[in-house]
């Protein structure tokens, strides 16, 4: 197992020589935990693939200190990266840029564009501080696997005591980053959204004055992001969405279901039945661990009731239909 340590001042300072001498640490974000290297070093940041067993060439996310470091990363910030910037960072927001020419492939996965953020969680912000500079950082799980929302689940999936993990509590937004791809803003005119998350759309479109497009209604074809493959967040047990109206009986129709929900369990339900909060932001920042919960007790199947319709709903709809999936992908925080 994974060395599990307080998010101690001293403990922050170590881990950040850890990640100079090439290390690699495990540490909390607002989003999910993070699975960190220097950004700069390749060796490093192969390190990070090789325990993930996530395939070379999947970009990852290159958390930074504070967004003065903009401009070592990117090589064209637009105005309006800026202002998203000033306005949502630290935050679950990560900007896909044009690259600066000095930053290594390996984080961005052979692409022109680089995906950067500032973290929210003030340990995320003391670590990179103490850096000093970029840490690329995708979830901290296997490839494919749910992603952990607690320092207890990154040392129960790696088994690697030289892998330090600093524990900064519960993960408070859940889901990760949203991703908005800046790279053709001034080309093209078009700002896409690659992935939802804690920052709505509608909060994008009213900084941008504009609707951040899906990836269906872009003209060209976006980067790759973290996030863009059909099947991420995936429990082990086959996973289902179910209507609301068909839940009930489903579920008394499969011995060995568990399933997960906005309500209760009915009286005499005898599997395994995890209720999370009626509000998105509520079920979002309990749903990886209800998850995990469910996936442990090895049940037959996992059946989750569909969320609602509606843009507050994107986020947590995005993530529930890819752990749904047939093929397995990855993300980051």
């Amino acid at each position: 197992m994974s060395r599990l340590l307080p998010a101690t001042p001293e403990n922050v300072e170590r881990a950040a020589a850890l990640l100079r001498e090439g290390g690699v640490v495990a540490f909390p974000t607002e989003t999910v935990y993070g699975l960190g290297a220097a950004a700069r070093q390749p060796a490093a940041v192969a390190r990070v693939y090789e325990l993930k067993g996530r395939p070379r060439g999947h970009p990852l996310i290159v958390h930074l200190p504070a967004a003065s470091h903009l401009d070592a990363w990117a090589e064209e910030v637009p105005p309006a990266a800026r202002e998203l910037a000033r306005r949502f960072w630290p935050g679950p927001l990560t900007l896909v840029l044009r690259r600066e020419g000095g930053v290594p492939d390996a984080v961005t996965g052979g692409q022109d564009t680089v995906a950067l953020r500032v973290p929210g969680h003030p340990v995320a912000l003391a670590l990179l501080a103490a850096f000093g500079d970029g840490v690329a950082a995708p979830s901290a799980n296997r490839f494919g696997r749910i992603s952990p929302t607690l320092a207890a689940h990154v040392a129960e999936e790696f088994d690697d005591p030289a892998l330090v993990v600093l524990d900064g509590g519960p993960s408070d937004v859940g889901v990760e980053s949203t991703i908005l791809d800046l790279s053709d803003l001034e080309r093209a005119g078009e700002a896409r959204l690659l992935r939802p998350g804690g920052v709505s759309r509608a909060e994008l479109e009213a900084v941008l004055g504009r609707r951040p497009l899906l990836p269906g209604e872009a003209r060209a074809a976006a980067p790759r992001a973290p996030g863009g493959l059909k099947s991420h967040y995936a429990p082990t047990a086959p996973t289902r969405l179910v209507a609301a109206d068909e839940l009930l009986a489903l579920a008394g129709a499969l011995p060995g279901a568990a399933v997960l929900a906005r309500r209760p369990a009915p009286a005499g339900f005898a599997g395994a039945w995890r209720a999370l909060p009626a509000d998105p932001a509520g079920y979002a920042r309990g749903l990886y661990a209800a998850l995990r919960e469910l996936d442990a007790a090895a049940p037959r199947v996992i059946l989750v009731e569909a969320p609602p319709a509606g843009e507050a709903w994107l986020a947590v709809r995005d993530r529930l239909a890819r752990a749904a999936a047939d093929e397995r992908g990855d993300d980051g925080p």
